[in-house]
């Protein structure tokens, strides 16, 4: 399972991390979401080291999910140099996650 993080750590977790960063923001009461958090764990646990894996819940950071613009969730928000180089949104399956964390680490 990743980092959870909020509005007060964000900063320390996120933008000042040397490694790249998937942030996923979710919510408890989102469906999508629930079901992408066991990829997301596996993720965590086959890029340890390469990659940190962080989950914002969008109701408790809620003026850092305003400030990235998360309109829709789940959104997976890929962060290098403390900049967001690459966003989707929805659950996408395994492989095309995958994919995606690969350009950039």
């Amino acid at each position: 399972m990743g980092i959870n993080i909020n509005d007060g750590n964000f900063k320390q977790e996120v933008l000042e991390e040397t490694l790249p960063v998937l942030v996923d923001f979710w919510a408890v009461w989102c469906g999508p979401c629930l079901r992408l958090a066991p990829v997301i764990d596996q993720i965590t646990k086959e890029f340890k080291g390469r990659l940190k894996v962080c989950k914002l819940n969008v109701d408790d950071a809620p003026e850092t999910a305003a400030s990235y613009e998360i309109m829709s969730i789940p959104t997976i928000a890929i962060f290098k140099n403390g900049k967001v180089t690459d966003k989707i949104v929805g659950a996408l399956p395994r492989a095309e996650l995958e994919s995606l964390i690969k350009k950039h680490i």
